[in-house]
């Protein structure tokens, strides 16, 4: 897969089956249009392309509507890295974009620079000002530029079709085991490890304290949490505090990961970690020895959950 900016796609004679959107969260839903595009692209020997933009198109065109994100631009690149497309083109979405009309965009950006074949495009897919371009619309710029639409129907959890809106409505419920089926992996932060107070340490219960450095990444609610904690020697099983400490009056927020089998300096590295289950509230307890009986049941929670 090459990234390439929207001017930068090399030609070499071979058509392009093209998707556009924001992919946020690059769910089962989006994997299903990226397969289609790239069999498209294999059965007419051409090119497999998503076209998507950074900024998330609301932060321009409406900053208060826009969402917190579920993938950000780094954690989209490295996810779509394993898709099996020739090239993912990241659009910078500009004030001037926006007042794009479809057609405009259709034809400068579509057809004049990546040359597209065919476009496949969601159930629910719009775009141009004001979200003015429909599959209808499509159809009628292809049918006149000279290229197919096709478009892939909603995948579904249940009786819910699988969209961004609901994963982040899970997330942000805490409800990551529902997060996980509609994204086909569990919900994933990541953050440099930074020194912290040692409390984790004095307790018996050594933590990796991360910086999460994304403003716009979805946090799930405050709790302690089952995960996988990914490094770059392997994955290892651990328990996330996330939040307020409110037994220790005036200590700030944090994202604090301990890990069950692990001896070792983490500081300054870079660690994903995979959200599988929500453990508990974060809630004050009367003692430090109350805090650390909690502590020792939360870890036996989570070996389970996190048995092979």
């Amino acid at each position: 897969m090459g990234g390439a900016g929207a001017g930068g796609i090399p030609r070499d004679g071979r058509g392009a089956v093209v998707t556009v959107g924001t992919f946020d969260g690059v769910h089962r839903g989006h994997w299903e249009v990226l397969g289609e595009i790239r069999r498209r692209a294999d059965a007419r020997h051409g090119r497999a392309i998503l076209v998507t933009f950074d900024p998330h198109p609301l932060e321009v065109v409406n900053p208060a509507m826009a969402p917190p994100l579920l993938t950000t631009p780094v954690e989209k690149k490295e996810i779509l890295a394993e898709s099996g497309l020739d090239y993912v083109v990241f659009i910078r979405f500009t004030p001037e974009l926006s007042s794009w009309s479809p057609e405009r965009f259709v034809e400068r950006i579509l057809v004049e620079r990546i040359g597209v074949e065919e476009l496949v495009v969601g159930y629910d897919h719009g775009f141009g000002r004001g979200r003015s371009g429909d599959v209808e619309t499509l159809q009628g710029l292809g049918a006149r530029l000279g290229f197919d639409v096709d478009v892939v129907p909603p995948v579904f959890v249940g009786e819910d079709a699988i969209s961004s809106t609901r994963i982040r409505r899970a997330v942000s419920q805490g409800r990551m085991v529902d997060a996980a089926h509609g994204l086909g992996r569990p919900y994933s932060l990541r953050g440099t490890v930074v020194r912290g107070e040692g409390r984790g340490r004095g307790l018996g219960f050594p933590t990796a304290n991360l910086r999460v450095g994304a403003r716009e990444k979805l946090l799930p609610p405050a709790g302690v949490y089952a995960v996988r904690a990914i490094l770059r020697r392997g994955s290892y099983p651990a328990a996330m505090h996330l939040g307020p400490r409110p037994t220790f009056e005036g200590a700030p927020p944090s994202v604090e990961v301990h890990l069950l089998d692990f001896q070792g300096d983490l500081y300054g590295e870079e660690v994903r970690v995979d959200l599988v289950d929500r453990l508990r509230d974060v809630t004050p307890f009367e003692s430090v020895e109350a805090l650390v009986a909690q502590l020792h049941q939360d870890i036996r929670q989570a070996r389970v959950i996190l048995a092979p």
